[in-house]
């Protein structure tokens, strides 16, 4: 590579992990495990979805949607990952670094968004029940699923294009399992203030944001469940979004580990952890809560487990 000029640059190479030489194949198994469960999870939710009549309604719409995009942005570091545990060439070519990141960071925006959009129809359902076909119907949750869809793609492909434009001349050794943006402007010798300005931005808004909208969403929902004179529906409030709330609590509280930490010798490592944690543990543990923890889901599973038995019984 010739310094100071960015053509030269073809290919980056992934350092990974400092642990992993020494772990590789049990982390090459662990990481195998967690991402068939996290296909196979999210596959399931979303052909259990297609198929069941009785959750053709806009909560599960959107969980469906949230499954799709768990799948897409797991999909985009994953398998990468586990190539380099084997021992595989750790190169990724440039064309693939920026692949990489636009479709992680599209779906991973897309995801903040979805989990505001359940937000509010679990705000809408549970503060406004009469209102709640009309307020919510298919010519309202389309729009916001498209949208949240967009707003990933905004987010990424600035992100990628002011990324990829830069001028790297210190190597093209990124110091991570993927191609984020931070590790990526580490090697840059050009001015990258507009790129840390445009990620606080961009991020900061994406976040805020979503969060915001949460926050009072469920804000109303505590509000009108302590307003119940039935313990009764008071249980029955909660159990419809206690699986949304533990999702959400599980993903911001790792982004704002993330973005919160102070900084310190071992930042890089914690970030690295906690980027796994957010793009691979998160997207199978998704639809574990939605199975264990909501009602409607598991009364869907006994039926197709009934299904499978008569099925066997019959051969």
């Amino acid at each position: 590579m010739t310094e100071g000029n960015s053509t030269e640059v073809t290919e980056f190479f992934l350092l990974g992990f400092g642990a992993q030489y020494k772990f590789q194949y049990f982390l090459f198994t662990v990481f195998l495990v967690i991402y068939v469960t996290s296909m196979v999870g999210n596959i399931g939710m979303i052909l259990l979805i297609k198929t069941d009549f009785r959750l053709k309604t806009p909560m599960y719409f959107f969980l469906q949607h949230l499954a799709f995009v768990d799948i897409c942005y797991t999909s985009a570091m994953t398998p990468r990952m586990l190539q380099n545990f084997i021992g595989g060439s750790k190169l990724i070519s440039f064309k693939g670094c920026v692949m990489q990141l636009l479709i992680y960071a599209t779906f991973a925006t897309s995801d903040c968004y979805l989990l505001a959009t359940m937000a509010v129809d679990r705000y809408v359902a549970i503060c406004n029940p009469l209102h709640y076909p009309i307020v919510m119907s298919q010519r309202v949750c389309i729009p916001l699923v498209a949208g949240s869809y967009i707003m990933g793609f905004i987010n990424a492909s600035v992100h990628t294009g002011f990324t990829f434009s830069l001028v790297f001349c210190k190597g093209n050794t990124i110091n991570h399992f993927f191609c984020d943006v931070p590790p990526i402007l580490a090697l840059s010798c050009s001015n990258i203030d507009i790129n840390i300005m445009l990620l606080a931005v961009f991020v900061g808004f994406n976040l805020i944001f979503t969060e915001l909208v949460i926050i009072f969403s469920y804000g109303n929902i505590i509000t009108t469940i302590l307003k119940m004179s039935s313990t009764t529906g008071r249980k029955k409030a909660f159990s419809t979004c206690a699986s949304h709330l533990a999702a959400v609590t599980i993903f911001y509280g790792t982004l704002s580990y993330m973005y919160l930490q102070p900084h310190s010798n071992n930042s890089q490592e914690n970030m690295k952890v906690a980027s796994m944690f957010y793009g691979i543990v998160i997207p199978m543990l998704n639809p574990l809560i939605y199975s264990l923890r909501n009602k409607e889901v598991k009364e869907a599973l006994k039926v197709i487990w009934k299904k499978i038995l008569l099925g066997w019984t019959k051969l």
